[in-house]
């Protein structure tokens, strides 16, 4: 399979895996920079082509993150979890992503591929680990985009002041909940993918024009929502559902803050990866921190929280200040998010399938890379990081593993331990929150001060090593803590099926790979040796 001269693709047999009674080898294998950056690339043909600069990044980072969450969430936890302390919860949740964002930055730098947290885990922490969370990461953009272009279908309904089902179509003879038909969010879902298929420079072009519009309604939310500000509206309680209803909230709007790592995946086609990707991930996601907690708080200044409408949050609360057609540009603000969103989305996908593809755990069609577009047309980030600053293999000792090792495990358990403990009958007492608060510092100390760092960045690294990636670790599970227990068994339903497809089929096609790559190597290297040796006379 391949491409002829004229950019057609030529088809042949796939080269389906084998069964291998040896192919358990490859679940804790941990791959290398050479193989991903050499050998799988020839998987693709073709090169990605190096074109996006910093300030391309960073219009993409606020492009996939910017999108209907802020207007949708925020009504919803100002008035069912946070009250008037929702821009707090927006605070939190930006600073746990702007920690990750600061790992992803050095990760992207290190290892500039197109895939991403993939890559990054391939390298750091072994196949199944890259496998599942590339798997969950690539589930959620596909639910996700399906519920945007539904959502997008209805925004666009009541742009025109209609009923927000009123484009769908109903179809009497399918069972209630499936009966509405929409059709407009399939023809936006395809249009948002062949635009990205047409090439990074474009797509990434249309996106910062978009986010143009974008500033200008998030201006004027701003400005309007400041003009009608009442600080009246934050009494009488600033936190009426404490500060456990902070945090409920700042776990569900973390969503806002999802997309970003989809950016990570456009390392391959940063002209200057060293310098580009930690200037557009770090400026995004803090700009849009900024934006987040003052769009937030202005609403929650326009109107008193317990009357918010957690349904349509701006444009109820517009209304109420006498400006009842500001509707529309809420609406308009909302389908460009969703637009801009689902685009940068597209993107993000097809890069983690390119690299998925390439280590053949799905079929190595996708991986496949057009000769004109220069586009893949078919297609935990900290403690990833922890491990490649002081983990290199055939080079740390035992006995400095095993230190490593004790104290990342004392950050993981004490992490969780803080988020469990605040999330029980005992939240109230504060001894629970020390012990667990001493052996995070007992643990982070221990790496800095016992652990010696065995590999140092080339050009970006994270500030404040070990601290501020211990802190995102921290920080990610203690809002992990605080979501419902049907999102984790949703989690492990799917965690389960795609266990079920790596065993059957992943393991033993990246295990065929990787040995095919050995042979290969092997070839080689006899041939060179029989020159040596005079028994190949080369010609």
């Amino acid at each position: 399979m391949g491409w002829d001269p004229a950019g057609t693709l030529q088809s042949a047999a796939p080269p389906y895996p084998k069964t291998s009674s040896e192919s358990p080898d490859r679940v804790t294998s941990r791959s290398s920079e050479a193989v991903e950056a050499g050998t799988l690339l020839a998987q693709s043909e073709n090169p990605l082509r190096r074109c996006l600069s910093w300030v391309d990044l960073a219009f993409l980072g606020f492009g996939s993150v910017v999108g209907s969450g802020v207007f949708v969430l925020t009504g919803q936890e100002a008035r069912f979890d946070a009250g008037p302390a929702v821009p707090l919860a927006y605070a939190a949740a930006g600073f746990s992503a702007l920690l990750s964002s600061f790992c992803y930055a050095e990760l992207a730098t290190e290892i500039p591929s197109a895939g991403g947290s993939f890559y990054y885990l391939r390298v750091e922490l072994g196949d199944l680990a890259a496998f599942l969370a590339a798997g969950n990461i690539l589930l959620e953009a596909v639910v996700g985009a399906a519920g945007l272009g539904r959502s997008w279908t209805s925004y666009l309904a009541a742009l025109i002041g209609r009923d927000s089902d009123a484009l769908r179509i109903h179809v009497p003879a399918l069972a209630e909940g499936f009966n509405l038909l929409d059709l407009i969010a399939v023809v936006v879902l395809c249009a948002t993918s062949a635009l990205a298929v047409s090439g990074a420079r474009l797509t990434s072009t249309i996106n910062s024009a978009a986010s143009v519009v974008g500033i200008a309604i998030i201006a004027f939310v701003l400005g309007g929502g400041f003009a009608h500000f009442d600080p009246a509206n934050l009494g009488p309680s600033f936190f009426p559902f404490g500060a456990a209803g902070v945090f409920r909230a700042a776990a569900v709007v973390y969503w806002s803050y999802t997309g970003f790592d989809m950016v990570a995946t456009m390392a391959e086609e940063t002209r200057n990866p060293g310098r580009d990707m930690p200037l557009g991930l770090i400026s995004s996601m803090s700009a849009i921190t900024v934006v987040y907690c003052a769009m937030s708080l202005a609403l929650v200044g326009m109107q008193r929280y317990s009357e918010i409408d957690a349904n349509a949050a701006y444009s109820v609360a517009f209304a109420a200040a006498g400006m009842k057609w500001a509707r529309y540009v809420v609406a308009l603000g909302a389908l460009k998010g969703m637009t801009s969103g689902l685009l940068v989305g597209a993107l993000g996908q097809a890069r983690y399938t390119t690299q998925i593809a390439r280590t053949h755990m799905i079929p190595p069609y996708f991986a496949l890379v057009h000769p004109r577009t220069g586009t893949p047309i078919y297609a935990t980030v900290a403690v990833a990081l922890l491990v490649r600053r002081y983990y290199v293999a055939g080079a740390t000792s035992p006995a400095q593993l095993r230190t490593f090792l004790a104290f990342l495990a004392l950050i993981v358990f004490s992490s969780i331990g803080m988020s469990v403990y605040y999330n029980s009958g005992y939240a109230r007492r504060w001894p629970g929150y020390v012990a667990f608060g001493a052996l995070w510092v007992a643990g982070t100390a221990g790496l800095a001060l016992c652990a010696k760092q065995q590999r140092a960045p080339k050009v970006y690294g994270v500030p404040l090593m070990p601290w501020l990636p211990a802190m995102s670790v921290a920080t990610n599970l203690f809002l992990m803590g605080s979501l419902g227990s049907l999102t984790y068994m949703r989690f492990g339903i799917c965690t389960a099926a795609m266990l079920v497809y790596y065993v059957l089929f992943g393991v033993h096609a990246t295990y065929d790979m990787a040995h095919s790559e050995d042979q290969t190597a092997s070839a080689a290297n006899a041939a060179i040796d029989g020159v040596e040796q005079g028994k190949i006379v080369p010609v």
